[in-house]
């Protein structure tokens, strides 16, 4: 019961994250796994956190969240199971909102209208589109508009969710037929969306298991290449690794 957890918030670990810029989801959610049943988080922001709850619903978790001023909110988090999470429950699926925190950058009540909006889209509970549906549904949006930065977003979370090659084949038919030899050829092959997808299908062709496939695509078209990311960085170092 909520009731009775509650009465153990003050021994909560406190993360104020209200003057942090950075991404601190994967720290948050690293310090998540590492508590034990019976131990809990209290996480201190400027709006509602609301993309945290089902991160952490999924490891667990129980939450209560206070409302203590305009701009401070204490959400409780209390581990009251142990679970694993997988990238087919969605629990583990790559690319957190993190794009929410640009928002935040120029105000905090924008940014948490688009959190509530970012819930209303992505984890309304009667739902009558599934998620992989959306997922497919929003890259299709993303390449007309030739935003290709959110398409291999999207297109990494739905193989993540169980989209089969064979659906990507005919996804990527589709954007030859509906946008054109032409267009297709100069901005959707040379993309970063379709490197993605030729690494993927390369991989399945030699049997490679798709948890480790999920990790490479991760590792060279996540968050640390400038031309998937959503939050600003000086390039420094390495250059972006080449597709294969």
């Amino acid at each position: 019961m909520k009731e009775e957890w509650m009465e153990k918030k003050d021994s909560f670990e406190v993360i104020d994250v209200r003057k942090l810029t950075s991404n601190f989801l994967p720290m948050i959610l690293m310090k998540a796994k590492r508590k034990n049943v019976g131990e809990g988080l209290c996480v201190v922001q400027t709006f509602e956190p609301k993309p945290l709850y089902s991160a952490l619903e999924d490891l667990g978790y129980e939450y209560s969240t206070e409302k203590i001023s305009e701009r401070e909110y204490r959400a409780y988090f209390y581990r009251v199971k142990q679970k694993d999470i997988t990238y087919e429950s969605g629990a583990d699926m790559p690319f957190k909102p993190t794009a929410i925190l640009n928002y935040k950058k120029v105000d905090d009540v924008l940014a948490e209208n688009v959190v509530n909006f970012w819930e209303l889209v992505w984890e309304k509970k009667d739902a009558a589109i599934d998620q992989k549906t959306k997922l497919l549904l929003s890259m299709a949006n993303a390449v007309g508009a030739s935003r290709f930065r959110q398409a291999t977003r999207e297109l990494i979370k739905a193989y993540s969710l169980g989209v089969t090659i064979a659906e990507l084949d005919e996804i990527f038919t589709l954007f030859a037929w509906n946008q054109g030899i032409g267009h297709f050829s100069s901005e959707i092959g040379p993309s970063v969306l379709f490197g993605v997808y030729r690494h993927i299908k390369n991989r399945e062709k030699v049997g490679t298991d798709k948890k480790t496939i999920i990790d490479e695509v991760m590792e060279m078209f996540g968050d640390r290449n400038p031309e998937v990311s959503v939050q600003f960085s000086y390039r420094k170092g390495k250059p972006c690794p080449k597709y294969p």
